[in-house]
């Protein structure tokens, strides 16, 4: 009688871990908070419609160290968002997935140098993805290595 007990626990178990694997879509596999490379931001990437975003909601240092007062994005070419904090700013937008663990067709800006560049990304694994930031081709561009921190929340 126990061993009937600790396979129908075994059998739902393996059903359980099975459907919560299939109730992801692929597409939605990067959705969560994830590490830059630095370690100086973390990022939230979320799915709105058929793209996806990416907003800075933690900055190992959030304050100017000048002021005290929330960093901005002082480097912006855009002298009007110049007095936009950093913390929430989106820096990823309009990624589509293409399949493969491929999202493609999105920018990335850099509030270091005020720039915005072309991108794709690369789901290596479940917690680790390759961000490529590029002008033109992806040959002419520069990859950092994201870790994932936290996955959606159902």
């Amino acid at each position: 009688m126990n061993k009937i007990k600790i396979v129908f626990a075994l059998l739902c178990l393996v059903f359980a871990l099975n459907t919560k694997a299939q109730s992801t879509p692929a597409g939605e596999a990067i959705i969560g908070v994830w590490e830059s490379g630095s370690g100086k931001a973390r990022i939230n990437i979320i799915k709105s419609g058929n793209f996806f975003y990416g907003r800075i909601v933690w900055l190992k240092e959030p304050n100017d160290p000048l002021t005290g007062k929330p960093k901005l994005d002082k480097n912006n070419p855009e002298e009007a968002k110049r007095s936009t904090p950093l913390l929430g700013y989106r820096m990823l937008s309009g990624f589509e997935f293409k399949g493969d663990n491929l999202w493609e067709d999105g920018t990335i800006y850099d509030p270091e140098s005020g720039s915005t560049y072309n991108c794709k990304i690369n789901l290596e694994n479940n917690n680790t993805m390759n961000i490529r930031g590029f002008i033109g081709i992806a040959a002419f561009g520069r990859t950092d290595v994201w870790k994932r921190l936290e996955t959606k929340k159902k």
